[in-house]
Parts: structure tokens; C-alpha cells; sequence
């Protein structure tokens, strides 16, 4: 697993923290360290996603990956 820390834009609640948050935990392959408004740390395995992968999930959420 890789571990990752990535600067989302767009974040500003406790609700964009949640949305962000559960879509990445339900992703197989990704396991969320911590996610804070403007960023998430996390590990990934390689083999099943890319962070283009994840960038576009966070994306699909309404925010930005910096």
C-alpha cells in the first residue's frame, strides 16, 4: 500500500469532510487514514486503483484534487 497525502479544493464543512470521506472508504482498494477539510490522507494499493482513479471519485463528489 502506498501512502498518500492529497490537497483537495472546495472543502469548506464537516458535511464535505463526510461526502469525501465515505465515497473513499467504499472503494475497494483505498483505506482512509484521515480526511480534513482541504485534504485526506490514505494508503492504496497500486494493483486495483490509481490516484487518477481517486482523484476523479473525490472529483464525482464536487471537489478538486490540487
Amino acid at each position: 500500500m502506498e501512502a498518500v497525502h492529497l490537497e483537495i479544493e472546495g472543502m469548506t464543512c464537516s458535511h464535505c469532510v463526510r461526502a469525501v470521506d465515505t465515497r473513499l472508504r467504499n472503494t475497494p482498494g483505498v483505506q482512509v487514514d484521515r480526511v480534513v477539510v482541504g485534504g485526506v490522507d490514505l494508503h492504496y494499493d497500486k494493483s486495483r486503483i490509481t490516484l487518477d482513479e481517486i482523484s476523479e471519485l473525490i472529483s464525482d463528489e464536487g471537489y478538486t484534487v490540487a
